[in-house]
């Protein structure tokens, strides 16, 4: 599932600037069909090989910025048509809090939910002591209440909103009938389920080998990746909860990070200085896990 990184709209309001942004374009795309494509209006983004980070065109950043176009990006990859069914069948807008629980293990799924950009959802696997540890984590690139898609009426994690924010959501019932019905939507929710299954396997062999230090860098890079904004808001003891260690191993590992100039800590604040050094701290997990939503 590629992450896009749509420009300021400011960057292709003038005409000086939209003739070198389409320049710019042309520059990245030699193939004739894919330019003959764009100036159709067929193309939404197209991707940067330096960065591997999806470029939104123009007509697109327009339809995002008049809501046309949803910010989840699973939402985004379909068809306008089957994103106006679901609208229909009932797919509706909701606000949600930090510490909300939207599932819990062993109990029906009511709703699903389409994380928009800035909402961070954490998926934890719990014990009989109440203890919990973060499995996977979903953003604006996946969905939440993905057992629905596969014919599981219950969860068996726990989601709980760790950057609050907007998302779309639609009743399990509705949305399983919107599904039976499409081809398109299955296939979607098949890559995106490979993807998530890929996740929670790479975080598992992370927490069981890796670092306190590694693993902290890696889960500061994923949580960036989906909320979008610097700095992140996570106190010591509730990365200590997520990640499964005890809260003084977070602190030496933040301070670690700190001293190498690579993070900044303050109350609960944590500002990413330095992206590419925290990528080289981090243990190799947050690269594939990177890898395979970027290409599926």
């Amino acid at each position: 599932m590629t992450t896009t990184y749509p420009s300021s709209p400011a960057e292709t309001d003038r005409p000086e600037t939209e003739a070198l942004f389409a320049a710019f374009i042309r520059r990245l795309v030699q193939d004739a069909s894919m330019l003959q494509a764009i100036d159709l209006g067929e193309v939404d983004a197209i991707i940067d090989p330096v960065s591997g980070h999806a470029i939104l065109l123009p007509a697109t950043q327009e339809a995002l910025r008049q809501g046309a176009v949803p910010t989840n990006q699973m939402l985004a990859t379909l068809p306008p048509e089957e994103y106006q069914r679901l609208l229909a069948a009932g797919l509706e807008p909701v606000t949600l809090a930090f510490g909300d629980l939207l599932h819990e293990p062993g109990e029906l799924i009511q709703h699903i939910y389409f994380p928009s950009a800035g909402l961070l959802v954490s998926l934890l696997t719990t014990l009989q002591d109440h203890m919990a540890l973060e499995i996977g984590l979903v953003g604006s690139e996946g969905m939440v209440g993905l057992p629905v898609a596969q014919g599981i009426d219950t969860s068996s994690v726990r989601a709980v909103v760790q950057g609050p924010g907007k998302a779309l959501r639609m009743e399990s019932s509705r949305f399983r009938e919107a599904l039976k019905i499409s081809p398109v939507l299955q296939r979607t929710f098949h890559r995106y389920t490979y993807a998530l299954i890929a996740q929670i396997t790479q975080t598992a062999v992370c927490n069981r080998f890796h670092l306190v230090e590694a693993r902290l860098a890696r889960w500061l890079l994923m949580a960036s990746d989906r909320l979008h904004t610097n700095p992140l808001r996570f106190t010591h003891e509730a990365l200590a909860d997520l990640l499964g260690v005890r809260r003084v191993g977070i602190t030496v590992a933040a301070s670690a990070l700190q001293q190498q100039k690579l993070i900044q800590y303050s109350r609960g604040n944590i500002k990413i200085l330095d992206r590419e050094g925290l990528k080289v701290s981090a243990c190799e997990c947050y690269q594939k896990i990177k890898d395979i939503f970027d290409h599926v």
